[in-house]
């Protein structure tokens, strides 16, 4: 944490006379011959850091061959493979139940995630099944994401998946303001703000959903909880992933963003790098590429 040394400047600017000038980073620099990348670390994250973890949605990917796919996701590095269930009645689109999420566990160890964009029915009915697929090769709990707005007793569901032998998460669409979970945030070991509508990808990211992410963490830090935040929706190895980084999520969600790569190891490496550099403050402005970290970061 920088907030000590951000603290100092009003004091600064009262008694050298500066006090009415707008201290952005051009400003400050000029009055504090730092480095870029110490000014950019003053004015971060809300608490500490923490670690990144690159999570790919097989949406993309060939079906087909999911068993393959998510080997090659393997192979590129990536932290754990999510799972996007619709069932046609939560979202408008249809994808595939839990014995595909298990058939793919023989092909690979790297953790699963499966996120439930179904109805209230179809989770309760079918969460035991959901939770034994997304568990890992030797039974460690797979991370199992339940939406706010699908679940009217959102309470009962989070704790029975962490008596069933899962990770409990929450997501929120663009819509649902963090106040609709602020109460089973001690229950989850994931929140996922939504940055897109549910139910397709290849979506366009919702800058808007940055407050919505700074809200989340800072109920975090302020309540001492220990949950990771993660952002799904239009995230690529550009400004997207850094603003979020920024705003205080940790976990990537990149269907597209990531498939796109020839190398997904190159994608894969060029995501966490962007991320961890605006956890500094080194913020991948909008219209730059991965190019303008070099010497940055």
């Amino acid at each position: 944490m920088y907030l000590p040394f951000v603290l100092t400047i009003p004091n600064f600017a009262c008694s050298t006379g500066l006090a009415n000038l707008p201290l952005d980073l051009s400003s400050i620099s000029q009055i504090f011959p730092l480095p870029l990348r110490v000014l950019h670390s003053t004015m971060v994250l809300y608490g500490p850091p923490r670690p990144v973890q690159i999570i790919p949605s097989v949406l993309p990917a060939d079906w087909a061959n999911m068993g393959g796919e998510v080997k090659r996701l393997e192979d590129a590095g990536v932290d754990r493979i999510q799972f996007d269930v619709m069932d046609g009645n939560f979202v408008p689109n249809l994808t595939f139940g839990p014995e595909l999420i298990a058939a793919c566990r023989k092909y690979c160890i790297v953790p699963f995630e499966t996120q439930l964009m179904v109805s209230q029915y179809n989770c309760e009915t079918m969460l035991e099944s959901y939770v034994d697929a997304s568990k890992g090769a030797n039974g460690e709990p797979g991370v199992v994401i339940v939406h706010a707005e699908a679940n009217t007793h959102l309470h009962r569901v989070l704790t029975k998946i962490r008596d069933l032998g899962g990770s409990p998460s929450v997501a929120i669409n663009p819509s649902t303001p963090p106040s609709v979970i602020a109460h089973v945030l001690d229950l989850v070991d994931h929140v996922l703000v939504m940055t897109v509508n549910p139910g397709f990808g290849g979506q366009v990211f919702i800058p808007s959903m940055m407050e919505k992410v700074r809200i989340v963490r800072k109920m975090a830090v302020d309540r001492g909880l220990d949950f990771d935040i993660e952002v799904d929706g239009g995230v690529k190895a550009d400004w997207t992933i850094s603003a979020c980084a920024e705003a205080g999520a940790n976990c990537f969600i990149a269907g597209s963003g990531l498939f796109k790569y020839e190398d997904m190891a190159v994608g894969c490496a060029e995501l966490r790098r962007i991320a961890v550099a605006a956890q500094k403050g080194i913020v991948l402005p909008k219209g730059e590429t991965i190019g303008w970290l070099d010497g940055r970061d």
